[in-house]
């Protein structure tokens, strides 16, 4: 799926686009039971024409009243479109909810910098942490422009120099270059913060 934030897919997606929403799906099998201001009465008088002759829904959001008139064949073909969105709502959940996206979210910026602050990580988080990013390389960052990586230490340790363009060969030799970095090595008590300032004059000048 693209890497595209969820109100953009349900711009796409949604069920206003597909004309599957309440409101949408009621005007199209039926139609509302007026209520009107009567002048010579001075009040809210409702229409009682259709009152026996068809089914009706009310609303629970404002309490308006709709005259069911479409037939059973019609009713059932939203029946199925809704099916139909409610599967493709939960794919995009799943899809949200696993392997990168769980830990990172949804990557939609076009150059991106990781900034890699490990701390006093344990040898067996460290290695986790690593699987973790080489996942979100190889799924998401493939999709976008540019990239690097910045490791917070005393001496701040970069991938590349600037952000380089993504290519299959520019993620594999990051993930290399991830893997082989050391466990422990000495970090400043000022590294996070100069690591994600340079982080971010690089995103902006790229």
């Amino acid at each position: 799926q693209p890497l595209i934030s969820s109100s953009k897919w349900l711009q796409i997606h949604g069920l206003k686009r597909k004309k599957l929403s309440l409101s949408q799906i009621l005007s199209q099998i039926g139609f509302q039971h007026r209520t009107d201001y009567v002048t010579t009465l001075g009040k809210l008088v409702a229409s009682r024409y259709a009152d026996g002759l068809f089914p009706q829904y009310v609303r629970a959001q404002d309490g308006s009243v709709y005259n069911l008139t479409a037939k059973k064949e019609l009713i059932l073909r939203f029946v199925d479109c809704l099916m139909g969105a409610i599967e493709l709502y939960q794919q995009r959940m799943e899809w949200l909810t696993s392997e990168s996206r769980l830990i990172f979210g949804v990557i939609q910026e076009r150059c991106i910098v990781i900034v890699l602050d490990f701390g006093t990580a344990a040898p067996a988080e460290f290695d986790r942490c690593r699987d973790a990013l080489s996942m979100v390389l190889v799924e998401q960052v493939t999709q976008i422009a540019k990239f690097n990586l910045i490791r917070a230490t005393q001496d701040l340790m970069k991938w590349q120099q600037k952000c380089a363009p993504v290519s299959e060969h520019t993620v594999k030799s990051a993930v290399k270059w991830l893997w082989k970095l050391d466990h422990v090595t000495a970090a400043g008590h000022t590294s996070s913060a100069e690591a994600l300032l340079e982080a971010m004059s690089e995103t902006v000048s790229s």
